[in-house]
């Protein structure tokens, strides 16, 4: 039963994952799924030691169901290729088709948790003035612009 603010529990996070392992991969999931309330960017984590599932806890609430379920789908994915020791990488073929097959999300969707960083610095081109905004300072004798080629100047910052 969720909590209060709807969130599901660790437990009722178990079930369905084992759920959805069961019925997009036809394979049992014996470990166990946990709740990582640290997490901000990714989705979702493999242990390829214990082989268990961490899950974003953002990602527990009721308006985010469908995103927990194809981050499930992308964890687990992980975790029966390298149990079958076939391609369990993002990189691996392997892992492309099968996740592919049954629908899990690629990358873990952005709900607003990162961090937009402001940018201190503009520079801008002297031949085409093309302008570039930038969070850290860059070396303009090293850097020109990437639209013609030509001398970059630090505007503002």
């Amino acid at each position: 039963m969720p909590n209060s603010s709807g969130e599901l529990t660790e437990s009722e996070l178990q079930e369905l994952v084992e759920h959805v392992s069961l019925s997009f991969f036809n394979r049992p999931f014996l470990h166990q799924a946990k709740i990582n309330r640290r997490m901000t960017t990714t989705g979702g984590r493999y242990h390829l030691t214990d082989h268990h599932l961490e899950i974003n806890a953002h990602f527990l609430q009721p308006q985010y169901h469908d995103e927990l379920v194809g981050i499930i789908k992308h964890e687990l994915t992980h975790y029966h290729l390298h149990l079958q020791n076939r391609g369990y990488r993002h990189r691996d073929t392997d892992f492309k088709l099968l996740l592919k097959k049954v629908g899990g999300s690629r990358y873990a969707p952005d709900i607003g948790l990162r961090k937009k960083q402001n940018p201190k610095f503009v520079y801008k081109c002297q031949h085409c003035g093309q302008k570039f905004k930038r969070v850290r300072r860059i070396n303009v004798r090293r850097y020109a612009c990437g639209k013609c080629g030509g001398p970059l100047r630090l505007v503002k910052g």
